[in-house]
């Protein structure tokens, strides 16, 4: 940057000063030579800036499609559905150049299925710098919008957030974390920004994505899966529509959610209701050992088997699906290993 700044005021020198006028016909092409390659320096510059220092453009900001699918194929488990929805949602929403509305979309399951672990697979694929880049924002209920008595100020406070940073970055993502646990009414405030407008105050947020994480509806999506399982049927047989419906009336109606009666749904400003199924003995087997793989142990079928035991299924009698997902699995590892 000091190079820079001292590029900027030799120009200055040469140019503003007067001294240019007093210079010889030879030593003013000299002059304009320098300035030319000082010119071409400069942009070089900002380039190789733009390379090291994360910013808004497609270097720092692409979708690696098989990236993505190749995440959701082999570390996503018991997932059939989610995983489905995701790519195809994903990478429609990228590939183009001018959507009508930002990409918004609803997960939801038991703790444990996934949701959290889907949103940071499509942060890796899709931000250089995956969660940790300037362009992801996550908000927790709990921690972002504790009381109730500050509605009103976490309103004004999220639109100016969602506002400040998409006008830096419009591939900007927000995901929002325990929607079961946020107060109803909130979200609302943000659904003009959610809707097919061209621009607000000057701003489009055309090309934002915007990921809601709840538990509400899970419910419905675990009765739909025993009932699948109850008639014969695998799980891989269930398509979006046999839960949808169900799961889209079960969160709007659940006076305990964000969305309890929320224009975003009311309005369909949500393009997917993504549902995470309930796991099998089978899936918690194959976190444990993707959990030893990401910790470069050798894989041990008798310690993922272990693991999987330990969990609590239900219905009781059958033991068919695990209560907690795979939430518990990294500290069920670190005592059998």
């Amino acid at each position: 940057m000091k190079l820079r700044k001292r590029c900027v005021l030799l120009l200055f020198v040469l140019f503003c000063s007067g001294m240019a006028e007093a210079l010889e016909p030879i030593s003013t092409t000299i002059a304009v030579s320098m300035a030319a390659a000082l010119t071409g320096f400069l942009a070089s510059y900002q380039n190789i800036f733009y390379h090291f220092h994360e910013c808004c453009r497609p270097e720092w900001i692409s979708l690696n499609k098989t990236g993505l699918k190749t995440d959701l194929d082999e570390k996503l488990f018991g997932q059939h559905l989610a995983s489905r929805i995701i790519l195809r949602a994903v990478s429609g929403f990228m590939s183009n150049e001018n959507p009508k509305k930002p990409l918004v979309l609803s997960l939801h399951g038991w703790t444990g299925t996934g949701k959290n672990f889907v949103s940071k697979l499509i942060a890796e694929n899709v931000y250089k710098e995956g969660m940790h880049s300037s362009f992801v924002h996550v908000f927790t209920s709990t921690l972002h919008f504790p009381h109730p008595s500050l509605i009103a100020t976490y309103k004004s406070e999220l639109q100016q957030w969602i506002k400040g940073n998409v006008s830096s970055c419009e591939r900007s993502m927000f995901i929002f974390d325990e929607m079961d646990k946020m107060h109803p009414g909130l979200i609302d405030c943000i659904k003009p920004y959610l809707d097919y407008y061209d621009k607000l105050d000057g701003v489009s947020y055309r090309k934002s994505i915007f990921i809601f994480l709840s538990n509400a509806g899970g419910e419905s999506i675990v009765q739909t899966t025993l009932d699948f399982w109850k008639a014969g049927r695998i799980r891989e047989e269930m398509e979006l529509k046999d839960v949808e419906t169900s799961l889209s009336l079960s969160v709007f109606n659940n006076n305990k959610s964000g969305f309890f009666h929320t224009s975003l749904i009311d309005k369909n400003l949500v393009d997917f209701f993504v549902p995470f199924l309930p796991l099998e003995y089978l899936h918690i087997v194959q976190c444990a050992l993707a959990e030893m793989k990401a910790r470069n142990l050798p894989p041990d079928m008798d310690v993922a088997d272990q693991v999987a035991k330990d969990l609590v299924y239900f219905p009781k009698s059958e033991r068919v699906f695990s209560v907690k997902g795979c939430k518990t699995i990294e500290s069920k590892l670190d005592y059998y290993t």
